[in-house]
């Protein structure tokens, strides 16, 4: 009787472990060309650096997919060859919006970086042009294009455009707190995403006198491929320099309210608030691009953080994807 039993059971277990099997072993967490970062808390920001970077402790992210790369010229290709999907810098600026401009004045364009002559005195922001004629294809305007850039971040895209190829993808734009979390590669409280100490071969920046002359001592003046620059802790690549990177937040210096929350967003667009330019709403870019330089930008850290209106794109800003993950809390950052 005893052994009719044990055969009984090893029937029983014989038969679920085909179930058993199925539910162990172990699935992607993340869609190809993305990293899984892991669940946990940091504090966003940075006290004493920058007043709009003013520091908030105890801000828990939950686990989520990150692009490992910056979206590529390639990959915005074959969504706008999937869809038809016309940029905003591809068409006219909207007579309503823009009513004292002629029709001419309102054609497509966007803005553009250009070295300004060294003679003289140069303006603040005098090297940014609005250039008809300027998109994703065309990312200098005119007589430029994005042949034998396939693999840079696609650049020209404004926050709109950002978020259709998202969707598209069915992926989404990350909040800053992930974006930040992210950047710091496990890291706590460091000034860059490596450690406390600026290392201008680990990223594409500026180098030389800004905004006159880049030396490209780091390899690159203007944009570069992606993934040319080590990784940082996380795998992610270009979480430093490059370009600029949309996040979904609405912009207001600090982080008010931020503080011992989970997966905080600023997702209020009348709570956004730019000193340097009220009454527009505007959107969270992070990372620094190509442009900055330790005598002017230097906000290539994962603490730094810029506003954008949401509707202008430039030659230096562009983006990743995040899909979020079920997750439980843990420490890191």
């Amino acid at each position: 009787m005893a052994g009719i039993l044990v055969l009984a059971i090893l029937v029983a277990v014989a038969a679920a472990l085909p179930a058993l099997a199925a539910t162990s072993i172990p699935q992607a967490p993340c869609p190809a060309g993305m990293v899984m970062i892991p669940a946990g808390s940091f504090r966003i920001g940075a006290s004493g650096q920058l007043p709009e970077e003013r520091s908030a402790d105890g801000v828990r992210v939950g686990s989520f997919c990150l692009g490992r790369h910056e979206v590529t010229n390639r990959e915005f290709a074959a969504f706008v060859e999937a869809t038809g999907y016309r940029s905003v810098a591809e068409r006219p600026l909207p007579a309503e919006q823009f009513p004292g401009l002629s029709v001419a004045e309102r054609r497509p364009g966007s803005v553009v970086f250009r070295a300004p002559d060294e003679a003289g005195a140069i303006a603040e922001l005098s090297w940014w042009h609005w250039t008809p004629g300027a998109d994703w294809r065309h990312p200098e305007g005119p007589g430029s294009s994005i042949s034998g850039r396939l693999e840079h971040p696609v650049v020209q895209v404004a926050y709109e455009d950002a978020a259709a190829y998202a969707a598209w993808a069915g992926a989404a734009l990350p909040s800053e707190a992930q974006w930040e979390f992210a950047a710091r590669g496990g890291l706590r409280d460091r000034v860059f995403s490596w450690g406390n100490t600026w290392q201008p071969q680990r990223a594409n920046t500026w180098q030389g006198e800004f905004p006159i002359r880049d030396t490209a001592e780091d390899g690159f003046s203007g944009t570069a491929p992606v993934g040319s620059y080590a990784p940082n802790g996380y795998g992610l690549f270009d979480m430093t320099g490059n370009v600029w990177e949309w996040t979904d937040d609405w912009y207001a210096p600090g982080h008010e309210g931020m503080a011992d929350r989970r997966d905080p967003v600023a997702a209020d667009a009348s709570a956004s608030f730019d000193p340097r330019d009220p009454g527009v709403a505007k959107h969270v870019i992070k990372g620094g691009s190509f442009l900055c330089s330790p005598d002017y930008c230097s906000r290539y850290r994962p603490a730094a953080r810029e506003a954008q209106s949401p509707d202008t794109g430039t030659s230096h800003i562009g983006f990743r994807l995040m899909t979020p993950l079920a997750s439980t809390t843990s420490t890191h950052g």
